[in-house]
């Protein structure tokens, strides 16, 4: 039987070694919390470290433009950098020197051409025609199509006379300085265009619309410019944009909308042949793009 004073010496040891692990518990416990919170610390210093770098970083981007088409004078959109009003004695720009809007490869040397260039040319498209006849299977040397090459020939030049005209000629002298500022529509202007995948016709009709900005056009010279370049081989998409991109670099109006439909003949002869069916596009700049009620107010005229 043990003693009381072994006891004793026994029970505080005991107590002492209790009081020893409490305090490592605490400690460990302690040193996790501030580790914990060493932790937090560190991950919202990087976090705030990383949006100021980014922030910093933002301050030195800048904004990528619009892509810039060079081969049809696509620009930025418009209504961004015109001006709210503009001098009556600007004269109307266009973006290529020779005023031709947007002119193809052999464009300027069609409308220099001497007139024995033009004789060599004209022989030059008729005997082409004359080797399409013969691929299709026909004779060339036939009463019927005797002439057919050198006809064809002058037709398609015809057809596509809008290289020949320069957009300074078809507007001329028409602007005009009028206090005008509500919607001047010309609409179901008829045109037929050459669809340059399969030189086929597609016609229809185009509606032409623009709010003034100090300066009005000639009437007549919305269905003038239409006109010069339907008669190009065309795309009814690009089409339909180069007759408002014109009007507006003629008069920097506050907003150009131009709509065409118009009927493929590549569509209904050929191909999936669908007779009927009626594509439809649409040229929204300026305050036409950005304000929903005047382009509701064109779109709504047009349709009456």
């Amino acid at each position: 039987m043990s003693s009381p004073s072994a006891s004793h010496a026994a029970a505080l040891e005991h107590g002492i070694n209790k009081y020893k692990a409490l305090q490592s518990k605490q400690a460990a416990a302690g040193m996790l919390e501030a580790a914990s919170s060493h932790i937090q610390d560190r991950r919202e210093a990087t976090t705030e470290e990383t949006r100021g770098a980014i922030r910093e970083e933002l301050q030195h981007v800048r904004p990528r433009p619009p892509p810039v088409y060079d081969g049809y004078g696509f620009r930025p959109a418009s209504g961004v950098s015109s001006p709210l009003h503009q001098s009556a004695t600007t004269p109307p720009s266009f973006p290529d020197v020779n005023g031709l809007g947007w002119p193809a490869k052999s464009t300027v040397s069609r409308l220099n051409s001497t007139p024995a260039e033009r004789l060599a040319r004209d022989a030059k498209l008729a005997s082409a025609v004359r080797t399409i006849l013969e691929g299709i299977g026909e004779d060339p040397d036939r009463d019927g199509l005797l002439r057919t090459p050198e006809r064809y020939a002058q037709a398609l030049l015809w057809m596509t006379r809008g290289y020949e005209e320069r957009l300074s000629d078809v507007i001329n002298d028409a602007v005009f300085a009028e206090d005008h500022d509500e919607l001047v529509i010309v609409k179901d202007i008829e045109f037929s265009s050459l669809c340059e995948h399969h030189l086929v016709p597609f016609t229809g009709k185009v509606s032409i619309g623009y709010i003034p900005n100090r300066l009005v056009l000639g009437i007549s010279k919305l269905a003038r410019i239409a006109e010069t370049f339907s008669r190009r081989l065309q795309v009814q998409e690009r089409l339909t944009r180069q007759i408002a991109l014109t009007v507006e670099e003629a008069i920097k109006p506050r907003g150009v909308a131009v709509v065409m439909e118009a009927t493929h003949l590549c569509m209904t002869m050929r191909g999936v042949q669908k007779p009927g069916a009626v594509t439809v596009t649409s040229t929204m700049l300026g305050c036409f793009r950005s304000q929903q009620k005047t382009r509701e107010e064109f779109l709504t005229l047009i349709k009456k």
